[in-house]
């Protein structure tokens, strides 16, 4: 079989000054991809900025292997900031084909400690961010009747971790555009997917012990996030779970659940509670549609 290529194709890889974008911007353009190599050049935390330094060395590797890239230096967490990365693709390469939204920064306390600062700047960098280089890129890939589009969600929004409210809301967020986007998008040949990687970078130094992070390298991810972006993957509004070469798809279910007809008491609830609670038979559904539909089958029953 022939090799995935991305000749012709222009990516925007967000956060890609280090850690997983890195990983994901080389790769890409490994493959012949002209990749805009966005980075805000600020701390882990989302304080500084204005450093060219990373994403202008992620630059300078890609173009001594033979590659093109060209470095951006907007923030995603505000709209003008997002329609400049998406300029910057358009003016140095004419056109925009991919969108890896990766960018993300860390401020872990418990909700008891946490500052308002702590918590809207999380959410702005992860979940306004992803949504506002989406948006600014959407029309583009609209006109070219392709785009591949990844977000960067987490375990952490998905089944929750100690410390970090902010985050794990952001990352759960981020989990409802991917459903909503694979439905917009799907017409005009634009897919939409998640990852939720487990991968040694800065942000998760400071959670993980050494030997952990020297196993968990973000090239180990990265192979997955390009196969999603390529021409021949039709995968659509799937979250992968990915690390250390183990990749997994993690999906919502609901569970057969529980009727309660005629009057609906505490009572009954509390009667019905072990049916309602059980997983066997669940399934996947498509759309919110869907969910309204199972009910009333239900009712019908």
């Amino acid at each position: 079989m022939a090799d995935v290529r991305f000749d012709g194709r222009v990516a925007i890889v967000t956060g890609a000054g280090g850690g997983l974008g890195r990983s994901h911007a080389l790769l890409l353009a490994s493959r012949g991809a002209k990749v805009v190599v966005n980075d805000l050049g600020g701390a882990f935390d989302g304080s500084g900025s204005g450093s060219t330094t990373m994403a202008q060395k992620v630059c300078d590797e890609i173009k001594a292997a033979g590659g093109e890239a060209v470095p951006d230096y907007n923030s995603v967490s505000t709209p003008d900031g997002a329609a400049g990365i998406v300029k910057t693709a358009l003016d140095t390469f004419g056109k925009l084909d991919i969108v890896i939204n990766n960018a993300g920064i860390l401020r872990d306390k418990s909700i008891v400690k946490m500052e308002e600062e702590d918590w809207r700047k999380v959410i702005q960098v992860h979940l306004d961010g992803s949504y506002f280089v989406t948006k600014a890129a959407w029309e583009h890939l609209r006109a070219n009747n392709f785009g591949r589009v990844i977000f960067t969600t987490s375990a952490a929004g998905l089944y929750g971790n100690f410390g970090q409210t902010n985050y794990s809301a952001a990352k759960m967020g981020i989990v409802g555009l991917v459903n909503t986007l694979k439905l917009e998008g799907a017409k005009y040949n634009i897919y939409s997917n998640a990852i939720a990687p487990i991968a040694g970078t800065r942000l998760t130094a400071t959670v993980m012990p050494q030997p952990m992070l020297d196993m968990l390298k973000p090239e180990a991810v990265s192979p997955m996030v390009a196969y999603l972006c390529s021409e021949e993957s039709t995968v659509n509004g799937k979250i992968i779970s990915a690390g250390a070469g183990h990749f997994a798809v993690a999906q919502m279910v609901e569970a057969k659940g529980a009727t309660i007809k005629g009057d609906v008491s505490i009572e009954g609830v509390r009667e019905k509670l072990d049916q309602i609670m059980d997983l066997e038979g669940a399934v996947t559904l498509g759309n919110a549609g869907e969910a309204g539909s199972k009910v009333f089958a239900a009712l019908s029953a």
